[in-house]
């Protein structure tokens, strides 16, 4: 059986600065007309939708065509991947609009499959307009699609906590097997930031009131982005994910027996995982993380809470982990 591929993603790398005026269009050369070609499907959609073009240009940054167009809310939607709704967030939006009787800030948008079209950052600002019953809604237009997978790449990194995160990696994941589950899944590293986030998203998809900050370093180290298709690596991740659940039975278990003793601490999970952790104690390679999970699935099971005392709790070090 040939041996699984897998392929580590390079750190980011911070963008040196540009000598001013290098980069980009002059404004002259942005103009583009709206019966350019670039363009001519999503004008024609827009239209379509019963929309109002209102004007076309070219990005000054990378020349990319994009339309600004005026569109009925009800053509609009979220991508079925990103985070949920906040209420507090799209009413206080809704105010904010109201008062000034005027709406300034587009939502970015691009051609859905079928029809209509797909907001990848702009959800609330488009609830807070239903909310104020307009009719229709000021959108900037991308026609490349690809473009709303970045946004969503950056809408993660901006997420509030490790959950959130997580689950906007699991439903970008999702929606790119929906696309086509044949791409190997090295092709979206960019888009998914760590292949752990793959992981955790589907624990919380199953779990919503799970530590996956205690596990997030475990899984991090030992997950890579693989070569295999998506429609193969889902499976592994589900796999995976099952048995972190698994094991974070066991270790509730000991949480619980553990503060029956009386021990009580915003550690004590934490605490748990790093003392059935194997990786601390091995050098060099380590081994597959199923094989570390199922270890430390064992170690759970015979965890003797009557040798813990308050003093071993005192040596955990920082602070407890994401969602604790």
């Amino acid at each position: 059986m040939p041996a699984k591929t897998t392929t580590k993603t390079r750190r980011k790398r911070v963008p040196r600065k540009a000598k001013p005026g290098s980069s980009g269009l002059e404004p002259i050369d942005c103009k583009l007309d709206t019966s350019d070609g670039s363009i001519r499907e999503v004008v024609t959609r827009v239209e379509k939708e019963g929309g109002s073009v209102a004007g076309s240009w070219r990005d000054p940054l990378g020349g990319k065509p994009l339309v600004i167009a005026i569109l009925p809310i009800d053509r609009i939607e979220p991508t079925p991947f990103q985070r949920d709704l906040s209420e507090a967030h799209h009413k206080k939006l809704a105010g904010v609009i109201q008062k000034t009787g005027t709406f300034l800030d587009p939502v970015i948008t691009v051609p859905a499959p079928d029809k209509g079209f797909w907001t990848p950052n702009g959800r609330h600002r488009l609830e807070a307009m239903r909310r104020l019953g307009a009719k229709a809604i000021t959108t900037l237009i991308a026609p490349d699609p690809q473009l709303a997978w970045q946004i969503l790449a950056l809408n993660t990194e901006k997420a509030h906590n490790l959950k959130e995160r997580s689950l906007e990696v699991a439903r970008i994941y999702r929606g790119l097997i929906d696309e086509d589950a044949s791409r190997q899944e090295t092709d979206f590293a960019f888009y998914l930031e760590e292949a752990a986030l793959v992981t955790l998203g589907f624990c919380y998809e199953k779990k919503p009131v799970f530590a996956g900050g205690a596990y997030h370093p475990i899984l991090r180290r030992l997950e890579e982005f693989s070569e295999e298709p998506l429609r193969k690596t889902v499976r592994e991740h589900e796999k995976r994910a099952e048995m972190v659940l698994d094991l974070e039975e066991q270790v509730s278990d000991v949480v619980k027996r553990l503060k029956e003793r009386g021990l009580t601490s915003p550690y004590l999970r934490t605490f748990v995982v790093a003392r059935i952790n194997p990786l601390r104690w091995i050098k060099g390679d380590p081994p597959p993380l199923e094989q570390v999970l199922k270890t430390m699935r064992e170690r759970a099971g015979k965890f003797n809470v009557e040798k813990i005392k308050p003093q071993d709790l005192a040596s955990m070090a920082g602070g407890p982990p994401d969602d604790e």
